[in-house]
């Protein structure tokens, strides 16, 4: 997998894009929990909510491990009247899928404004979800 590739994804909001380059035991640290999320399923759901709630998100810096199987991308975006600054920090797997999947956020009222964001929006992920699979294959997007 190209990094690139999977940052302009997340950029997009194309989660589903983005999903095909994951591990199916991707580890998730979010800045807002202590325990990790783990698996690809429930990153997924994450990375969906995330996208819901940050306006005008984009990377700014990249940095690459000189192994090549670690990265780091700078970001910025708006929650509500909030300025958000943060860093993914991506490692891969030896198949080039995103294995761990850790993000930082600053300043802290950044961070409690997305917190506060993020529950509702995960909410209507998980709704979402359950609402497509009620009605069956074919019925969604």
């Amino acid at each position: 997998m190209e990094p690139e590739v999977f940052l302009a994804a997340l950029e997009r909001g194309d989660i589903d894009t983005a999903s095909d380059m994951l591990a199916e035991k991707v580890v998730f640290r979010s800045p807002a929990v202590f325990e990790p999320y783990e698996g690809k399923a429930a990153t997924i759901v994450l990375l969906k909510a995330v996208a819901r709630t940050l306006q005008d998100f984009h990377y700014t810096r990249t940095f690459l491990e000189e192994d090549g199987r670690g990265f780091a991308a700078v970001f910025e975006a708006k929650v509500g009247m909030k300025t958000v600054e943060g860093i993914d920090l991506l490692r891969l797997d030896a198949h080039g899928l995103v294995a761990d999947f850790r993000v930082m956020v600053r300043p802290h009222s950044a961070l409690e404004a997305l917190m506060k964001a993020m529950v509702p929006a995960i909410e209507r992920v998980l709704t979402d979800q359950r609402e497509a699979e009620a009605a069956g294959p074919g019925q969604h997007d």
